[in-house]
């Protein structure tokens, strides 16, 4: 075990509380067989999911040792065995016999300071911070090699969803050039409530929030953020490349109204956050962003808070994988596949392969694209929105404008030809100043 200092204080800073026990009784276990103890950090809904399985169904030679919750005093679990140890400090754990720490309290920090003090401690780590494996995954990796021991994250994606590990191992020998998929549910919540029964953006988000699908302050899903993160692990875990998360284009689903869904339709498609990062040569383009995509295809199957992830090999084809990737439980089932799997090696750290470095990040990609015009209404229009297109060498494929609207807030979409996002971006910039526009263009690529 390494001699660094072990951290002092508990999570307010306080002098240690050695804490208290629970009720409850625990499995009878061989004597055989040799246990893989487990401490879990953080006991929100995921770490009572996980504790539950570990307790309850008793998988493999697992046997759960301790609990560190901020709420030591309050935490009372009938269905806990007594001899689970109940504290506050982080630095009782690392100093404890305990073979694996799960860490289930998310962020940045303390939560990576924790996880690099449990790996030069001789303890493996699981966890399912995305943020954390996203800004610190090869670094992490990198020290548990040091350190002999194992990392494992396959909860930080996709919840219960085990596309981490399929990823990596299940289709190594294959060469991955494009991972796409839906990756945040409380964005895909949002967009097929409005599909299916025409509610309000607002709406949809609010119901989200009420069924526990979306955080009070939802911007990190609604802006890509989350699935940013998400699509950056994806990467270096299937294509082996450097991605970070502040080199994938973002683009919020905030401007898409119920109106894009019926125009959508007209077109053959539905309207899906999709997240996509894909190799050609040298360059990476990875995206976050609300597209169309045709109503045959998988992604648009996805419903409510569903995720999905398609891996496209060079020999192999497609594979998907798909599940619930969102709440206690689907997430408690991958962390707990993951302790499962480290109890089999015994927490032997392997060296993480390392991921290819990009010559560069593409921003720019070229595909069909949608664009929604709100105007108040009056000849000519179309005709200056043509001469800007023309201009640009951006070809329109079709006009459509649905009856019923008002002309004072008339709705009508362009569809165009393949071309530069780039270039239609800047068609659009040119555009946007008119004076019969009342609200910016809503342009979104169409996926095949």
């Amino acid at each position: 075990m390494n001699s660094e200092p072990l951290p002092s204080c508990n999570w307010f800073g306080e002098a240690p509380n050695r804490g208290v026990m629970a009720r409850g009784k625990r499995p009878v276990r061989s004597a055989r067989v040799a246990e893989c103890r487990v401490a879990i950090v953080g006991f929100g809904t995921v770490g009572r999911s996980v504790a539950r399985i570990l307790c309850q169904s008793a998988p493999g030679s697992l046997r759960l040792t301790h609990v560190c919750s901020r709420r030591v005093r309050r935490q009372e679990m009938e269905w806990l065995p007594d001899d689970v140890r109940w504290t506050d400090n982080v630095g009782e754990l690392l100093s404890s016999d305990v073979d694996v720490i799960v860490e289930l309290v998310g962020g940045l920090e303390p939560a990576g300071e924790w996880i690099r003090s449990a790996l030069r401690a001789g303890k493996s780590v699981v966890t399912a911070n995305k943020r954390l494996i996203a800004h610190c995954g090869p670094e992490l990796l990198e020290l548990a090699h040091q350190s002999g021991r194992q990392l494992a994250f396959g909860a930080s994606v996709a919840g219960g969803v085990p596309v981490i590990s399929a990823l990596q191992d299940g289709l190594a020998g294959d060469r991955l050039w494009q991972v796409r998929g839906i990756l945040n549910g409380t964005c895909n919540y949002v967009l097929t409530r409005m599909e299916s029964a025409g509610v309000p953006f607002a709406a949809a988000v609010e119901e989200a929030q009420k069924l526990g699908f979306a955080e009070a302050d939802p911007g990190e899903d609604l802006d890509g953020l989350d699935a940013a993160a998400k699509l950056a692990i994806l990467a270096r875990a299937g294509l082996r490349v450097q991605l970070g998360v502040d080199d994938v284009l973002r683009r919020s689903i905030r401007d898409v109204a119920a109106v894009d869904f019926l125009y959508a339709r007209e077109l053959g498609c539905t309207i899906r956050q999709v997240s996509r990062a894909e190799m050609s040569g040298g360059s990476v383009f990875a995206a976050v962003q609300p597209a169309l995509v045709p109503l045959a295809s998988p992604l648009a199957r996805v419903q409510g808070s569903e995720n999905l992830v398609i891996a496209t090999g060079e020999f192999g084809g497609e594979t998907v994988f798909s599940g619930f990737g969102a709440g206690g439980d689907p997430t408690a089932v991958a962390v707990v596949s993951d302790l499962v799997s480290l109890a089999k090696t015994r927490g032997n750290g392997a060296r993480p392969a390392a991921p290819r470095a990009a010559r560069e990040f593409r921003s720019d990609f070229f595909s069909p694209h949608y664009v929604r015009f709100t105007v108040k209404d009056r000849p000519g229009i179309i005709a200056a929105l043509a001469t800007v297109f023309s201009e640009h060498q951006i070809n329109i494929d079709s006009v459509l404008q649905k009856p019923g609207y008002p002309k004072s807030s008339l709705p009508f979409v362009i569809a165009f030809e393949a071309c530069s996002a780039a270039v239609l971006e800047q068609a659009l910039d040119k555009i946007r100043p008119l004076e019969f526009l009342i609200q910016p263009p809503v342009n979104l690529p169409v996926l095949n």
